[in-house]
């Protein structure tokens, strides 16, 4: 079995090095979910997350060039 995109055309085996010997079967799509996925979360909840620590990152670079220029 070979694994390949949807738009690409296999046209030699690379087993048997056969040509059009090899068809394209429709299979079940894999849907890979990550942890944060899972989480039962309501919409948005992530993007506050980062938002937030993208906020105290910001809050602390400042406060670090402001102790640098003085």
């Amino acid at each position: 079995m070979v694994l390949h995109g949807i738009n690409e055309v296999l046209v030699k085996c690379h087993e048997c090095n056969t040509s059009n010997s090899v068809r394209k079967l429709l299979s079940t799509p894999i849907l890979i979910k990550d942890e944060n996925t899972l989480k039962e979360n309501k919409v948005g909840e992530l993007t506050k997350e980062y938002i937030e620590i993208n906020r105290q990152i910001l809050i602390d670079e400042r406060r670090k060039i402001k102790e640098e220029n003085v």
